[in-house]
C-alpha cells in the first residue's frame, strides 16, 4: 500500500488527507482509528497546450503531401527553363490554367479566403455558436502551413510580378505563424482558446498539483520541488532574450519530464514505482503543470512579444491578401484565357 500524503500543512487543498492510492482506508474502525476524510479532487479546466487537436495533423499531411506528389510528378517541368516549358508534354496539365495548376489555384483561393475568417471569429463574439477559438486556431495555422505550396503549384513554381510579390508575402506569414503559434500556446488558455486570468490560472495549476500528488503519493511541496524550472524573472529582457528564454524553459521542461520519468518508473524512498497508464497520467499531470507555471511566471512578457509579433504579422498577411485580389480579379477579367497573367507560363 502506497504511503498516504499528508496536505494539512499546504494552501494548496481545502481539507483533509490525500486516501491510499489503493483506495482503503488507512485506519480501520477495527482498531479505533477513523477513516480519514475523502479528499474532493478538482479537475482543472484543460489547458491549451494540452488540447491542440490531433485531426488537425491529418489535413495538413494531405494537403502538404498532395503538393508534393505533384511536385515530384511535374519536378522535370518546373526546373525547364521557361522557353522550353511551351513544349513541355506537362505544359497543358500544369500551367496556371491548366486542369492541374488551376485546380491548385481555386484550392489556394478557399485556402486563403477561409483563413480570413479567423480574424473575424476572433472579432465577433455572436460567431461562438461556430466552434471554440483554439479550434479556429488550429484550422487557421493547417491552411497557413498548407497554402504557401499549393499556391506555388497554382503558379508553375515561377514567381515575377505581382504573384512573386503575393508569394513572398505568403511565405513569410506562414513561417511567422509558427512564431504566432508558439507565442499562443505560452499564454494560459481554456479549452475554448480565451485567456485566462491570474487567478483561474493560478486555481487551476493547484488542482493539477493536488491531483498529481493523487497520482504519485507525492506531497505538493516534494512535487513543486521536483517540478520547479528557473525562477529568475522575465522583467526586463528584450524581444529576443524572451524568446531564448522561453525556449531555454522549454528545453528544461524536456529534460525535466525525462529524469522524472525515469525516478517514477523506479521508485524512490517511500513511494512506489509507477508503471503503465498510471505514469503516463502522472507525467501528462506533470508536464501541463510545468508549462502553465512557465505561462504565469512569463505572462507579461509573452504577452508584449505577441502584441510586437501581430505588429509585424499583419502588413504582410494584408500584402498577400491585396495581391491575390488582384491577381484574382485580372484572371477573372481576361475571361479565363489568361489565369496566368501574374504567374507561370
Amino acid at each position: 500500500m502506497r504511503k498516504a500524503t499528508k496536505l494539512s500543512s499546504t494552501p494548496l487543498i481545502s481539507h483533509g488527507a490525500l486516501p491510499p492510492r489503493s483506495g482503503h482506508a488507512e485506519h480501520s474502525a477495527a482498531d479505533g482509528g477513523q477513516a480519514a476524510p475523502a479528499l474532493r479532487v478538482v479537475s482543472p479546466a484543460p489547458a491549451a497546450e494540452s488540447q491542440r487537436d490531433p485531426a488537425t495533423g491529418l489535413p495538413l499531411f494531405v494537403l502538404v503531401g498532395l503538393t508534393a506528389l505533384v511536385t515530384a510528378w511535374g519536378l522535370p517541368y518546373y526546373l525547364a527553363p521557361e522557353a522550353m516549358r511551351l513544349r513541355h508534354p506537362l505544359h497543358g496539365l500544369l500551367k496556371s490554367s491548366g486542369p492541374v495548376g488551376l485546380a491548385f489555384g481555386v484550392l489556394a483561393l478557399a485556402l486563403f479566403v477561409f483563413m480570413w475568417l479567423y480574424p473575424l471569429r476572433k472579432m465577433a463574439k455572436w460567431l461562438s455558436w461556430t466552434g471554440a477559438l483554439g479550434g479556429w486556431m488550429n484550422v487557421h495555422i493547417v491552411m497557413g502551413l498548407a497554402l504557401p505550396g499549393i499556391a506555388a503549384v497554382h503558379a508553375g513554381w515561377h514567381f515575377d510580378g505581382l504573384i512573386g510579390m503575393g508569394m513572398l508575402a505568403m511565405v513569410i506569414v506562414s513561417l511567422s505563424g509558427i512564431v504566432g503559434r508558439y507565442l499562443y500556446t505560452h499564454i494560459p488558455r481554456s479549452r475554448s482558446g480565451l485567456e485566462l486570468s491570474l487567478e483561474e490560472a493560478g486555481s487551476q495549476r493547484r488542482a493539477l498539483l493536488t491531483n498529481l500528488a493523487v497520482a504519485t503519493g507525492f506531497t505538493p511541496q516534494e512535487l513543486e520541488r521536483d517540478l520547479a524550472l528557473d525562477p529568475r524573472p522575465y522583467e526586463g529582457l528584450g524581444l529576443v532574450k524572451t524568446f531564448l528564454r522561453l525556449a531555454s524553459d522549454d528545453w528544461t521542461r524536456w529534460r525535466t519530464l525525462r529524469r522524472l520519468s525515469k525516478q517514477w518508473a523506479h521508485g524512490s524512498a517511500g513511494h512506489e514505482a509507477l508503471h503503465g497508464d498510471e505514469l503516463d497520467n502522472a507525467l501528462k499531470l506533470a508536464r501541463t503543470e510545468m508549462a502553465l507555471a512557465q505561462q504565469l511566471r512569463a505572462l507579461e512578457a509573452t504577452r508584449r512579444v505577441f502584441a510586437w509579433w501581430h505588429v509585424a504579422h499583419r502588413p504582410f498577411a494584408l500584402t498577400a491578401l491585396f495581391a491575390v485580389i488582384i491577381h484574382v480579379a485580372v484572371a477573372v477579367w481576361v475571361g479565363g484565357v489568361r489565369l496566368d497573367v501574374f504567374g507561370g507560363p
